[in-house]
């Protein structure tokens, strides 16, 4: 299994990142979730808002990102003022 992490310092506004979710969801052969970062085991939060899309494999993973629909995803949070994110991959076993 494959993600695409993304970590928000602050939380983008709920209604613009609603319909951002939407064009989340169009990546091909993804499971698209997001929601408020609630805590951490000490101290503070580092981050506010997580999202992450989910592939089955490599493959998929690999698709996706490469994708008009992925590319989209980015332009459309830039164009929307959200906060500069933290995007990193993950393999998990």
């Amino acid at each position: 299994m494959h993600r695409v992490i993304v970590l928000y310092e602050t939380e983008p506004d709920a209604d613009s990142y609603a319909e951002h979710a939407e064009l989340c969801r169009q990546v091909p052969n993804s499971v698209f979730r997001h929601g408020k970062i609630t805590g951490a085991p000490m101290g503070e939060a580092q981050h506010a808002y997580y999202a992450e899309w989910e592939f089955s494999d490599e493959n998929a993973f690999k698709t996706a990102t490469r994708s008009d629909e992925f590319m989209a995803t980015g332009k459309d949070a830039y164009k929307r003022g959200f906060p500069q994110p933290t995007v990193e991959f993950a393999e998990l076993a």
